[in-house]
C-alpha cells in the first residue's frame, strides 16, 4: 500500500479528521459498524474487501480509538470490533455525506434505502447548520478566526477550506 501524507498534526480539524476516517473504506467500516456489524467475517461479506486491506483499515480505526476489539458476546474465540464514543460520533457526517449524494447524485433512483426514524418510520430531516441563537447558517454566514492566546495549536492562522 502506497504510504500517504499524514495531517494528523495539521492545524485544521477537516485535515485532522480526514487523516483518521478520511479512506472510503474507513467510512464504509464505521458504516457497517453503525447498523451492528462486528465481526471481521460480518465486515469482509458486507463490503466484499480483501482480508488484508480489511485487516490494516480495522487496525488504523481501532489505533485511532474510533473501534475497540472485545471479546464476542457469543462466547465464541472470536473477537468483536466496537464502535466507540469516537467511533459513534461519525454517526452526523456519515448523514450529511448520504444526504449530499441523496440530492445530488445523478441517478437518485439507484439509491436503494432511505434513513428513517425507527420509531415512527418517517424520513429523517435534512441536516441544517444553525447559529447559537437559532438561525439557519450557509457558508456564506460563516467565518474562522484565530481561537484565544493559549488554546490555539502550533500554528494560529486559519484556512478557509477548514
Amino acid at each position: 500500500m502506497v504510504k500517504r501524507t499524514s495531517f494528523e498534526h495539521d492545524d485544521c480539524p477537516i485535515a485532522r479528521s480526514l487523516d483518521a476516517i478520511g479512506d472510503w473504506w474507513s467510512m464504509l467500516i464505521i458504516r457497517e459498524a453503525l447498523f451492528g456489524v462486528s465481526r471481521f467475517g460480518e465486515f469482509q461479506k458486507r463490503l466484499g474487501l480483501a482480508k488484508n486491506i480489511l485487516t490494516v483499515r480495522l487496525r488504523a480505526l481501532t489505533d485511532q480509538g474510533i473501534l475497540k476489539t472485545a471479546p464476542a458476546s457469543d462466547g465464541s474465540a472470536y473477537q468483536e470490533y466496537l464502535l466507540t464514543r469516537k467511533g459513534r460520533g461519525v454517526f452526523p457526517i456519515l448523514v450529511a455525506l448520504r444526504q449530499w449524494s441523496e440530492e445530488f447524485d445523478e441517478r437518485p433512483e439507484e439509491i436503494s434505502t432511505i434513513l428513517v426514524d425507527k420509531e415512527n418510520g418517517q424520513p429523517v430531516r435534512k441536516l441544517e447548520l444553525y447559529s447559537q441563537d437559532g438561525r439557519p447558517l450557509g457558508a456564506g454566514d460563516t467565518a474562522l478566526k484565530s481561537r484565544p492566546a493559549g488554546k490555539q495549536g502550533k500554528r494560529a492562522t486559519a484556512s478557509p477550506s477548514s
